[in-house]
């Protein structure tokens, strides 16, 4: 069985983000590997969308379907 995990080194011992699936006394080959620090903390889709400026009529979330396919959603 082969796992894959991600863990944090703190100057002494590796701490895994999750338990090991062994049985105990099960003999395991380790490899590390860097991982790369995130630049900043993920970004929330609204945040983003803030920060696109987007231009539209002001009822453009309440008259999605009109917009879109030149109809209200009632009004076909």
């Amino acid at each position: 069985m082969t796992q894959t995990l991600e863990a944090t080194f703190d100057g002494i011992a590796l701490h895994f983000d999750e338990p090991l699936k062994f049985e105990p006394n099960t003999r395991v080959r380790v490899v590390v590997e860097e991982l790369p620090q995130p630049d900043e903390e993920p970004v929330s889709f609204l945040r983003l969308a803030q920060t696109l400026n987007l231009d539209g009529p002001p009822d453009w979330s309440e008259n999605v379907d009109k917009y879109l396919y030149g109809h209200l959603h009632d009004d076909k």
